[in-house]
């Protein structure tokens, strides 16, 4: 399991919400999150929009910064606090740089062996002249399949619907929310779908390898009871040609060792058939668990990644 939170650091993060800013309401917020997290997951935490201001001057520099500020790892509280220290409001919204520098971050843990959780929290609209559906999409789409939950801090009318297309490009989740308290109720959530989802998945995982397991000892002892078969028949053909030839008037010496020919030709066939047979059912049972695994991956996906 990695968890990759992505936040906003542009400088309408330092609103006042209450009696405290956005930005400190959503370290609260993550900070309990992630402490909250199974002990085996590995927890990243990238910052964007925290360089310059947001003049026009300064509209360069800031577009241009995203951090990684705490890399996927396990999670240690002194470490993430001095992290998260670092995230104070500044400057515009770059969105799509933030996005296309996660999948960098993810890119060593893919989908197929890992669980990928992004969670994207923004109060605003990406102001940096980028495409942020587009750059949602190609991460959505690439091999590290993350189930991607969006979240609009205090969003205005604009901020939301771009931020829902954003989720819709990834099949993933939108949720608004307007204070501390919604937005650690909403992290809490969605990582316990996705667990209660991983733990159905590991549990059929199991039985999809018991299947095939199964499978295989069955093919196993098939074959063996068929060499048995086998290796009985051509003893037991062998010996009556034995017997008949010693009795000189039964058997030539050219029938026997004609007949002897014909038998270890014949068993030496049956054998080739028998592990032509076991190669095709050993092969059909690693394809029928591959294309049960990748279903089973699908269905995961499909309910970790949806509303």
């Amino acid at each position: 399991l990695n968890v990759l939170v992505i936040l906003d650091a542009s400088g309408s993060m330092g609103n006042m919400e209450g009696n405290q800013t956005r930005m400190n309401a959503a370290k609260n917020a993550i900070t309990e999150f992630v402490k909250g997290l199974p002990a085996e997951a590995n927890v990243g935490l990238r910052i964007y929009g925290h360089q310059g201001t947001g003049s026009n001057a300064d509209k360069a520099l800031s577009c241009s910064s995203s951090e990684l500020i705490y890399p996927l790892s396990s999670y240690d509280a002194t470490s993430f606090e001095q992290a998260l220290g670092k995230a104070t409001p500044a400057g515009w919204t770059p969105i799509s740089l933030a996005l296309t520098e996660a999948q960098k971050d993810l890119s060593a843990f893919k989908g197929d062996t890992n669980t990928n959780i992004i969670y994207l929290v923004s109060d605003g609209i990406s102001t940096c002249d980028d495409q942020p559906v587009e750059a949602a999409r190609a991460l959505y789409n690439s091999d590290i399949t993350p189930i991607v939950n969006i979240i609009g801090f205090n969003v205005n009318h604009e901020g939301q619907k771009q931020l829902q297309e954003m989720a819709k490009a990834t099949e993933g989740t939108y949720k608004y929310v307007s204070d501390e308290q919604s937005l650690q109720e909403h992290l809490n959530e969605a990582t316990k779908v996705a667990e209660r989802w991983k733990s159905w998945k590991t549990s059929q995982e199991g039985w999809l390898g018991y299947y095939r397991t199964s499978n295989s000892l069955d093919i196993f002892g098939y074959h063996t009871r068929e060499y048995k078969k086998w290796v009985d028949e051509s003893a037991a053909v062998g010996l009556t040609l034995t017997f008949l030839y010693q009795q000189r008037d039964k058997m030539t010496r050219e029938s026997h060792d004609y007949l002897k020919q014909k038998n270890t030709d014949y068993h030496k066939w049956i054998e080739q058939e028998y592990d032509k047979l076991r190669d095709e059912l050993e092969a059909l049972n690693e394809q029928n668990y591959a294309e049960a695994v990748k279903q089973l991956e699908e269905k995961y996906l499909t309910n970790t990644s949806t509303p």
